[in-house]
């Protein structure tokens, strides 16, 4: 009877010690600083740089676009002539940062943009200087 329950109290500490664990990261200081622990950048979906935007203007086609941007990372059965590219990443120690680009397209060509990044206006570098 004794053993038993020596077994009970020993199982009992060891369960209770253990779920402690799952909030360890609390205990981590804002640095993230926790000897050993290594934890890694985690990027997901399709990058997205200013000067792919740039490149892109009204009347393109479906693959000239995908030619500039790569594949969209969401392709809808139901709304064709849309096309959605997304980005995350998370680093290890930071802050998660996302990004969104939405390509509409009508008669197969882009029509409009919608999303974190807008085109910006290219300087003029034919002009000669003065």
């Amino acid at each position: 009877m004794q053993k038993n329950l020596i077994s009970t109290l020993a199982l009992t500490t060891a369960l209770i010690s253990l779920s402690g664990c799952s909030s360890i990261e609390s205990y981590i200081p804002e640095g993230g600083f926790f000897p050993g622990v290594h934890k890694i950048d985690v990027q997901q979906g399709n990058l997205i740089t200013q000067e792919m935007v740039n490149k892109l203007k009204p009347g393109m086609t479906r693959s000239q676009v995908r030619y500039i941007m790569g594949s969209p990372i969401v392709t809808d059965t139901f709304t064709q002539n849309r096309w959605d590219y997304f980005y995350s990443l998370k680093p290890g120690y930071g802050e998660l940062e996302q990004k969104r680009l939405t390509l509409y397209f009508e008669d197969d060509k882009l029509v409009q943009m919608d999303g974190d990044y807008r085109p910006q206006p290219q300087a003029d570098t034919t002009a000669e200087p003065q």
